[in-house]
């Protein structure tokens, strides 16, 4: 189904039109020739693979909100077609999360950027290969994947089981499992089991569990009720089954067993979520607010500060986000892949376009960051001259609050500092 609404209306719920040709079209700053373009997208990127189901949407610089989804959400004759209600697993856009926690403390004077790990989490000198010498890792390069340390622990297996609750326990048990791989801050290396370290010192710093501080913190005032690291039983009814797609086959036990619980990837990868509610958090990225979740200010100069670059300085790594240059495109956001799910949410602050992608099937031909991107590109293109970088006031965002869905694209876009895998959950 498909539609275009006002964004603010997203939160709080409406009825929405089955059509893309609408009255409410004319008032969008995208023409009915580039949504029918992002139609066809992303209906030739799922009908590749026709695994599961594919939901896209994009964001724009009004209160205008459009989204479709393709496939059904389950197995047999019961299974429903997917819709922006669907709940899927977002991976590892949750660091996203997690950075933002980060920078909420800051703000706070709870932490800061330079504060060494083990000022709050002093476990980690369980972490082996320490190199000589060398300045204890910093709360910024675990948010950067500049710590040094091995993407996953040793025998990860191991630790990737549990339930949600004893996520932590899970944590510090792989610490002794955990590798340093280079000198902290010397490199760019791409670390789950960081963003989990991270998630648990920030906890000690907030005084206060990592998954409820997110809630409250985070999820509530963005209006996210459809979000959770763990499922109820009104979310379960609408998630969409995950399927693993290896050589045309598809299979989800993983996926299934998964939803049991995944061991201390938590704060690097457990979020379950929404179009809907990542509409909210898309729009708070863009600078759209509300305040009460970070400043203005802070925001803005997040995505400021990249801390890390490739070579070619075509993408890079700051706090809790991907960036990248397409000619002249430039981008922000994250992708994930866990097992049964990929998702990619990425957008142009200077344009105030955004694009979000979550589907609930992994591997296959389907490239959705390069859709995504691709999608992006082409609503720049589209863009208006009158459309401006200008974010809407704070004191405005029940009105004001921008978001316009959409996928699409073709050809493959190699991902970041790491290609095809930097995040991958």
């Amino acid at each position: 189904m498909k539609g275009v609404f006002r964004l603010a209306a997203v939160v709080v719920g409406f009825a929405f039109s089955t059509t893309i040709a609408t009255a409410q079209e004319a008032m969008i700053p995208a023409s009915t020739n580039v949504l029918a373009q992002i139609d066809s997208m992303a209906a030739a990127e799922f009908a590749k693979d026709k695994a599961g189901s594919l939901t896209v949407g994009v964001i724009m610089a009004t209160d205008r909100f459009w989204t479709k989804s393709y496939g059904v959400t389950g197995i047999g004759p019961a299974s429903a077609p997917a819709d922006r209600k669907t709940v899927y697993r977002i991976g590892s856009i949750t660091k996203q999360f997690t950075a933002l926690m980060l920078l909420q403390l800051v703000q706070q004077g709870k932490v800061r950027l330079s504060d060494p790990v083990e000022k709050y989490l002093p476990e980690i000198d369980r972490i082996q290969g320490q190199i000589p010498f060398a300045a204890p890792i910093t709360l910024v390069q675990l948010a950067t994947h500049t710590a040094g340390l091995s993407r996953e622990p040793d025998d990860a297996k191991q630790f990737t089981s549990g339930p949600v609750a004893y996520w932590r326990d899970d944590l510090l048990r792989a610490l002794g499992k955990t590798r340093y791989i280079h000198s902290p801050g010397s490199q760019y290396s791409y670390s789950n089991i960081g963003y989990a370290i991270l998630g648990a010192a920030l906890a000690r710093a907030a005084g206060q569990d990592y998954i409820g501080y997110v809630e409250e913190h985070i999820f509530q005032p963005l209006g996210m009720k459809d979000t959770a690291f763990e499922l109820n039983e009104e979310m379960r009814s609408r998630l969409a089954t995950g399927f693993d797609i290896e050589e045309g086959q598809l299979d989800s036990t993983t996926s299934q067993r998964e939803l049991r619980g995944r061991g201390y990837k938590v704060p690097n990868g457990g979020i379950y979520s929404t179009m809907d509610d990542l509409a909210a958090f898309v729009s708070f990225e863009l600078g759209n607010g509300p305040e009460a979740v970070l400043q203005k200010e802070a925001l803005d100069e997040n995505f400021n500060r990249l801390i890390a670059s490739n070579p070619n300085l075509t993408g890079g790594y700051g706090i809790g986000f991907e960036t990248f240059r397409r000619g002249d495109l430039q981008g922000f956001g994250h992708s994930g892949q866990v097992a049964g799910y990929e998702s990619a949410a990425y957008f142009n602050r200077k344009s105030q376009t955004a694009v979000i992608m979550l589907r609930s099937a992994s591997g296959g031909s389907y490239r959705g960051t390069s859709l995504c991107i691709s999608i992006l590109q082409a609503l720049d293109e589209d863009r208006p001259p009158q459309v401006g970088s200008v974010s809407a006031p704070s004191q405005q965002v029940a009105q004001r609050r921008q978001v316009l869905l959409a996928g699409a694209g073709v050809d493959r876009y190699h991902t970041l500092i790491a290609p095809d895998e930097a995040a991958v959950e």
